[in-house]
């Protein structure tokens, strides 16, 4: 037991520090998506003249924020899940049955990974945007198309953290099965909006 809480303890700690980066990466990323959406209705509606780049802007941080944003969920029990069965269950098959749930998962998550890395680096990955620039120097005279494979590593990062998590609720649900789950430490009560 003590060894599970030792492997756990480092885990619990990368978790919580990688996932509050990235919630609040993820709330610049919602509250950038909301301007460019903003800017878009404004100049569609009011000035006849839509841009081309706020759709492709808005996705892009709308990707980054689903990639980010998700494990904290994962985490904290935030997803759809249909858990009547593992409740009505004894509590130990109720945790074996997560912990087999958790494995499929990790399998999941592990052949998700190997898509990802083949979408920032492959093929696909080498394409630029169709319309989204950034600025190519630091006095703003050269702007470049931003590779698609900056939109497509928003899932290698998101899986890769939802992977960490997976790790860590992989142990937590061990540490239960095998009676310590009073020596188990809280997950942190740190509301969704980043702030902790």
């Amino acid at each position: 037991m003590g060894a599970l809480l030792a492997v756990l303890a480092p885990l619990d700690w990368l978790n919580s520090q990688l996932l509050r980066i990235g919630r609040w990466i993820g709330i610049l990323a919602v509250a950038l998506m909301v301007a460019a959406i903003l800017i878009q209705v404004v100049f569609r509606y009011v000035l006849n003249n839509a841009l081309p780049w706020p759709d492709e802007a808005a996705r892009f941080c709308m990707l980054w924020m689903t990639g980010l944003m998700a494990p904290t969920a994962f985490r904290r029990g935030g997803f759809v899940a249909i858990d009547m069965l593992s409740h009505a269950l004894p509590r130990l098959l109720g945790n074996l049955l997560s912990l087999f749930l958790l494995f499929v998962s990790l399998a999941v998550l592990t052949v998700a990974v190997q898509i990802g890395y083949a979408e920032v680096t492959g093929f696909g990955g080498k394409f630029a945007t169709a319309s989204l620039y950034v600025p190519g120097n630091l006095t703003l005279t050269e702007w470049v198309r931003v590779p698609r494979s900056w939109m497509m590593a928003s899932l290698l990062v998101g899986v890769v953290l939802l992977i960490l998590v997976n790790l860590e609720l992989i142990l937590r649900n061990l540490i239960v099965t095998l009676g310590g789950g009073e020596r188990l430490p809280a997950v942190p009560d740190a509301d969704m909006a980043g702030i902790d």
